[in-house]
């Protein structure tokens, strides 16, 4: 078995794609802490001030036994009138709650039609789900309308749920959401929207793209508290039918010991930072402009629009190289290969934060130029 694994890391090694673990190291242009709050002082006295007053770190079980604790239900009441859902249900990453909606919610008999780029999680929950389930052409909303359609003239009576991510992780483009909402309606379709990258970044006070949807009976989302909201966690907002349905059946949900009560606490105080400090996104889209502007002016990579700037560069090993060249240079900037992107679609994923200024940016843009001839050459 050992000799297995090991030709395996060697093929990966081959191919240019073996992964390895690294620390944090200059200047970051790959995190997702988009608001700049993970290592803030406001979060960090938010902690101070919850330990004083008691908070544990720990749950000490699962919250169907002693771990419910008034932390989280604090943070779930908070979280519905932040997003404008009925209810609001905490988990412990953004991984385990995609993966609990959907080898929960979804039936035997029903359909679930997701877009070909969403997260892996939801690849997880679906292989758990006894639902059928069909990818659909990146952000095509007719293609979603056609599948559906398609599924009800071969006989399928069970629910549709359409599954999309307001904003993808690698590409940074949007969702046509409005379009995938009406054709739920259409359909009498659930639609699961994940807004993990626009959590804290878009929207009124940061609610996400999907924010003029919340509340409506057939919208479920998830909001992930370890990108913009700088702590880790997820919160899905939703009707209380199908939280209530989560507590009951939703296995990751049941059988995890609960998130850290101090965690819920600084969450909580991450949305009221992005309540009341709306300079945080307006300095951020400012940077994202800048970011845009000089790579187009010098580079032949287009911006997406947003936070997230793909730099696709093809092949595992070129976008290896170039991301290694970019990084003696002083960047924290990482290759992203398949299986997480498509094949040859290898490329280095800059994130602008708020950790970084203008001159960085200047900075980094140049270098991005001088290395990709330098690896050319």
């Amino acid at each position: 078995m050992p000799g297995n694994h090991e030709r395996a890391l060697d093929a990966l090694l081959r191919r240019g794609r073996l992964r390895t673990l690294e620390t944090a190291h200059g200047i970051d242009f790959t995190s997702n802490d988009y608001l700049g709050l993970a290592q803030s002082r406001e979060l960090a006295q938010a902690v101070e001030r919850a330990v004083a007053r008691g908070v544990p770190v720990g749950a000490g079980g699962s919250r169907l036994l002693r771990g419910n604790h008034e932390e989280h239900e604090a943070l779930e009441y908070e979280a519905a009138r932040f997003f404008g859902g009925e209810t609001a249900l905490f988990f412990g990453g953004g991984f385990i709650a995609n993966s609990a909606l959907l080898s929960t919610l979804p039936s035997r008999g029903d359909l679930i039609a997701y877009d070909e780029f969403i997260h892996a999680s939801a690849h997880d929950g679906m292989r758990l789900s006894k639902a059928n389930s069909v990818a659909v052409r990146h952000n095509d909303a007719q293609a979603f309308e056609d599948s559906i359609a398609a599924w009800r003239r071969d006989g399928g009576t069970g629910q549709a749920w359409i599954v999309i991510e307001s904003l993808y992780s690698m590409d940074g483009d949007r969702a046509p959401i409005r379009d995938l909402f009406d054709i739920a309606r259409r359909h009498d379709a659930m639609l699961i929207i994940d807004e993990a990258h626009a959590t804290g970044v878009f929207g009124a006070s940061g609610r996400g793209l999907a924010a003029d949807l919340e509340g409506n009976d057939n919208v479920i989302s998830l909001h992930t508290c370890g990108k913009a909201l700088g702590a880790m966690g997820a919160l899905v907002i939703g009707p209380r039918v199908i939280r209530d349905f989560l507590v009951n059946r939703g296995r990751p949900f049941i059988y995890a010991t609960a998130p850290s009560p101090l965690i819920a606490a600084t969450v909580r105080a991450a949305l009221e930072i992005c309540e009341t400090q709306p300079e945080r996104r307006e300095r951020l889209m400012s940077l994202v402009a800048h970011a845009e502007r000089e790579l187009t002016a010098k580079t032949r990579f287009t911006p997406s629009g947003s936070q997230i700037l793909p730099l696709v560069v093809g092949g595992d090993v070129p976008a290896v190289a170039l991301a290694r060249s970019m990084q003696s240079r002083g960047y924290d900037i990482r290759a992203i290969r398949p299986p997480t992107v498509p094949e040859g679609t290898s490329r280095l994923r800059l994130t602008i934060t708020l950790n970084v200024d203008e001159v960085a940016i200047t900075r980094l843009v140049d270098d991005i130029a001088a290395a990709e001839a330098e690896t050319a050459a």
